[in-house]
């Protein structure tokens, strides 16, 4: 047996005082994504903003329907808008943020696993690791440099490869 272990590496800022003005800028903008947040029956509203190449900004915000599974996360709101709008335009930076005022948010809060899929597909397509920044109105803000700090163990079709005739 071979035991191995896995680092993650991220920052912390205790303010967003403390980041760059383009991120601070950023985070502003997923403050602003979150107030279109549709969610009337988790009252929990997350905001998502992305920073792209050219300076443009894609927003999502979480969206909520009475069938749960029809609903749709922040992050995969503004990602999928990107794919579908933008796909050129690589994305150097996605904040995402919070709230509820059914609970104190203390700590940033992890984008959810299909989400981080979703981005860990986004950083293959584009060739280039996406700056994630994760924070909460009055606490830390966490930044990674790319979704492997998720997800170590990224799943991509070339683990799907089946033979064809022998070839694989």
């Amino acid at each position: 047996m071979t035991e191995h272990q896995i680092k993650i590496t991220f920052e912390e800022y205790q303010s967003l005082n403390e980041l760059s003005k383009a991120d601070y800028d950023l985070c502003l903008e997923a403050t602003k994504a979150m107030g279109n947040s549709h969610s009337p029956y988790s009252k929990f509203r997350v905001g998502a903003a992305l920073r792209l190449q050219s300076g443009k900004i894609v927003y999502g915000s979480n969206q909520e329907n009475v069938a749960y599974p029809s609903g749709l996360c922040a992050e995969r709101v503004a990602l999928f808008s990107w794919g579908a709008n933008y796909p050129d335009d690589p994305i150097e930076a996605m904040a995402v943020t919070a709230h509820t005022d059914e609970f104190e948010i203390s700590q940033p809060v992890a984008s959810c696993g299909a989400c981080l899929q979703v981005l860990a597909e986004y950083e293959k397509k584009q060739l280039k690791p996406i700056k994630i920044i994760l924070f909460c109105s009055g606490g830390p803000a966490w930044i990674m440099n790319s979704v492997e700090s998720f997800l170590p163990f990224l799943f991509f079709e070339n683990g799907l490869l089946k033979e064809v005739k022998g070839e694989r």
